[in-house]
């Protein structure tokens, strides 16, 4: 018997993935207006290549969504720049194995 492929070609496409439809869930935007929006990102990605359908388009699907959350108050851009960072730094000095933690803030 052999393995379906799977759907998502990283954690992270399948993670994204779900925290968009979650938040739309959640009430946080209307599904028809994100597509619009995904969609006009999607069209710009796309203007001097044909993308791929796996990271250049959850790179687009990721541009998108940081957009609209700032644009609605829901996450500012400096606020999602700084997670990012600490994550990044969380990551990059956590021993391999060990949880990844970001640092509580005070």
């Amino acid at each position: 018997m052999t393995q379906p492929e799977p759907v998502f070609e990283t954690p992270w496409h399948a993670q994204l993935f779900a925290l968009t439809v979650h938040l739309n869930e959640a009430g946080h935007f209307v599904w028809a207006d994100w597509a619009d929006r995904f969609g006009a990102t999607l069209k710009r990605h796309g203007v001097n290549k044909n993308l791929n359908g796996g990271d250049d388009y959850f790179t687009a699907w990721l541009e998108t969504l940081e957009t609209y959350l700032d644009q609605t108050g829901a996450a500012a851009s400096a606020e999602v720049e700084r997670t990012r960072d600490a994550w990044a730094e969380a990551y990059q000095t956590t021993a391999h194995g060990a949880p990844v933690k970001l640092p509580v803030k005070s």
